[in-house]
């Protein structure tokens, strides 16, 4: 669905973005001759198969057909819908995007909703931090300064049952989004009442810097200990459930891929070398404040395979930080489980346990900044992690040790992808256990097709291809259309996209493509488009009017031969036989099919 965005925009924001930045933003990108290519982000492949063309404005990958717009990128690579795809392009630009039929026609709009409740949501517990002695007191406490406090967008959420409620919920269909947000729960007896109470309130952002849920914590009292004292028997008494509290799964919210954080740390670093995985809100905020704005948090869940893909596309290095006990540990093997599938070449996993007793939030106040970084460059890489753990209860001085950490190891090597880095664990498995490590190879399907050369093509489906590598050689070609008197598949869409590209003077050919996105011919055109097209563009414009020739001769003959057999029948009307003769004595050698 477009969201009724006007064509007229998608066509201005393809003509302002330049597909090899947005590309090279998220993918490596190397010069290779008029085109960049890179190992495509959309399969596993040792030889680069992923061509960006500049000129077309489109990208495609030989190996596995991934191909289209900067827009299709952008829905591919961060799995985004379409019109949040063109949002994201738009804010790079600096455009607005427009919507036809106004507010009530606009598709999305019970989204666009809860955007903006639990926007205001955000405010009003903002707006309660300062009348609460107790929550000033715990941000003191925990040494968080006004920006902090500001940049996070730190709350409070007062006592009582329906403060939310009454501030938010003025009808039912408030109600019903306060509800459908995860903000409003209810009891036993059908009574709704606010889901998060006398707890420090830490706003979950999305990719584009909205409020799409909350943490709440329950505050230790001053004098308990140190800031990390558990508060479960305080929260016990209280009735108020754990000390940390998420908000539920919502048509916005799912916890299994988003990342406390990262919307601020993407606005710190127009250029992420490393990031930092904690456990903890407080972890992350103390970092970022203590001059590391590197760090982000999984949200009460283990970390799954789309928190590594998202954490890698943020950085190359991400460095899983973790408690050194036993739950840590448990802990960091999820987290190498699910970043295996995701460990192409360039990118590098690391593992930091902290001492007993300790959490980020501590060692960086004890430690500083400085301390810390020395930490993370210490960090076991995940190499060294991985074979370390496997082997930790084996003996590999004999033969059923090695044979044991040999059948460990090899079921997850197989889940690298193929590259280096699978070939350098290969070898060190073989290293440490003498036995081969036997990792199956990657499957014929998936491994990268090598270019293929221009292949032989129907005139139409030609003319089509060069029109879409070149849409300004529609200004070659005046009305009315000769060639449309060939009766084939096609000819009516290339007639459709000349006129397309006459009526829109300087339309690049994604922009052109893009126009068919709703439409059925849409998949054969972007084939089309991906297709090579050779030769030098006075070649290509040649060539093209070469097809819309023979294809008008293919027409005139195709139509002399249908006269001349209805002739033999006898049954030509006179008009018809005058036509006949005028065919007939303007035959021409170069009429032969094409």
């Amino acid at each position: 669905m477009r969201g009724r965005i006007p064509d007229s925009f998608i066509d201005e924001l393809l003509a302002r973005v330049d597909i090899v930045d947005v590309i090279e933003r998220r993918v490596p990108l190397k010069k290779a001759g008029r085109e960049w290519t890179a190992c495509c982000p959309f399969h596993n492949e040792r030889t680069p198969s992923f061509y960006v063309s500049p000129a077309k404005q489109f990208f495609h990958c030989f190996g596995c057909g991934a191909h289209g717009s900067a827009v299709k990128f952008l829905m591919d690579y961060e799995r985004l819908e379409f019109p949040d795809a063109v949002e994201e392009l738009a804010q790079s630009v600096g455009l607005t995007v427009p919507r036809e039929g106004g507010r009530e026609a606009a598709p999305r709009e019970d989204k666009s909703d809860l955007y903006a409740l639990l926007d205001g949501a955000a405010r009003w517990y903002e707006n309660a931090l300062p009348g609460s002695a107790e929550a000033r007191a715990y941000c003191e406490r925990r040494g968080l300064d006004a920006d902090t406090i500001a940049r996070f967008r730190l709350g409070w959420a007062p006592a009582g049952y329906d403060g939310l409620i009454k501030a938010l919920g003025g009808n039912d269909r408030r109600m019903q989004l306060l509800t459908e947000a995860g903000m409003v729960a209810t009891g036993e007896r059908g009574h709704r009442y606010d889901r998060f109470r006398e707890r420090l309130m830490f706003p979950i952002l999305d990719r584009r810097g909205r409020v799409i849920a909350f943490g709440g914590r329950v505050l230790a009292k001053a004098g308990d200990g140190s800031a990390t004292a558990d508060s479960r028997a305080q929260d016990a008494r209280k009735g108020d459930g754990p000390k940390y509290l998420n908000s539920p799964e919502t048509p916005l919210f799912h916890k299994g891929r988003e990342l406390f954080a990262l919307w601020q740390v993407k606005q710190a670093n127009s250029q992420l070398a490393r990031i930092v995985v904690v456990e903890g809100y407080m972890d992350v905020i103390a970092l970022h404040q203590a001059g590391l704005p590197i760090a982000v948090a999984t949200l009460g869940t283990a970390t799954t395979p789309e928190h590594t893909e998202v954490l890698f596309r943020a950085a190359p290095d991400v460095v899983f930080c973790f408690d050194g006990d036993r739950a840590g540990r448990a802990a960091a093997w999820k987290a190498l489980e699910a970043a295996l599938p995701r460990l192409r070449d360039g990118r590098q996993a690391y593992f930091l346990f902290l001492p007993e007793g300790e959490d980020p939030d501590t060692l960086v106040r004890k430690e500083g900044k400085e301390g810390f970084e020395q930490r993370m460059k210490e960090a076991t890489p995940l190499s060294d992690y991985f074979f370390g753990e496997l082997a930790h209860d084996v003996d590999t001085a004999n033969l059923g040790g090695r044979a044991r950490l040999a059948e460990r190891a090899r079921p997850l090597i197989a889940r690298l992808p193929d590259g280096a880095f699978r070939d350098l664990m290969a070898q060190e498995l073989e290293k440490r256990t003498g036995a081969s490590a036997n990792v199956p190879a990657e499957p014929a399907a998936r491994r990268a097709v090598q270019r293929p050369v221009a292949v032989q093509r129907s005139l139409v489906r030609s003319a089509i291809a060069l029109l879409l590598a070149q849409p300004g050689l529609a200004d070659q070609v005046e009305p009315p259309y000769r060639f449309l008197r060939l009766d084939k598949p096609g000819v009516g869409l290339l007639a459709e996209l000349v006129d397309l590209c006459r009526a829109r003077p300087g339309i690049n050919p994604a922009m052109l493509v893009e126009h068919f996105a709703e439409r059925a011919e849409y998949p054969a055109l972007q084939k089309l488009m991906a297709a090579m097209v050779v030769g030098e563009p006075e070649i290509q414009r040649m060539e093209f009017l070469d097809a819309l020739a023979r294809m008008e001769d293919q027409a005139v003959a195709l139509r002399r031969e249908a006269l001349t057999a209805k002739h033999r029948d006898g049954s030509l009307s006179q008009a018809e036989k005058a036509e006949l003769r005028e065919l007939l004595a303007a035959r021409r050698p170069s009429a032969a099919q094409g």
